[in-house]
């Protein structure tokens, strides 16, 4: 097995400027690295089986989730349960480079609801 880095691993565009990095896939779990820059956000969803761990590596991030709002900065995470509403945001003025590690992955598992 080699090295992945995001200069390596298979990348995405969300939301027209979010990016995220495929760091691992696997059937039982995805790591992905996303960036979003400043004001911009995910919309609001659950996953009906995925449990999330959102791990913060540069700047701040906003996850508001079961009626609660949550402010991590770097080098912190916090977990969002399977069926629990949950949006990410970056409410800053830098961008928020953040793990998103997803068991088992998410793909295929997301509703969209309004907050």
């Amino acid at each position: 097995m080699k090295p992945v880095s995001i200069e390596n691993a298979p990348h995405y565009v969300w939301g027209g400027d979010c990016d995220g990095w495929h760091l691992m896939s696997h059937p039982a779990v995805s790591v992905i690295q996303e960036r979003v820059p400043p004001g911009r956000a995910e919309v609001w969803h659950y996953h009906e089986r995925t449990i999330q761990f959102f791990y913060v590596l540069d700047g701040r991030l906003t996850i508001e989730a079961g009626g609660q709002l949550h402010r991590l900065s770097a080098r912190e995470g916090m977990q969002v349960l399977a069926g629990e509403a949950h949006q990410v945001r970056n409410e800053s003025d830098q961008e928020a480079v953040f793990l998103v590690i997803s068991v088992p992955p998410s793909h295929g598992d997301r509703v969209l609801v309004n907050p």
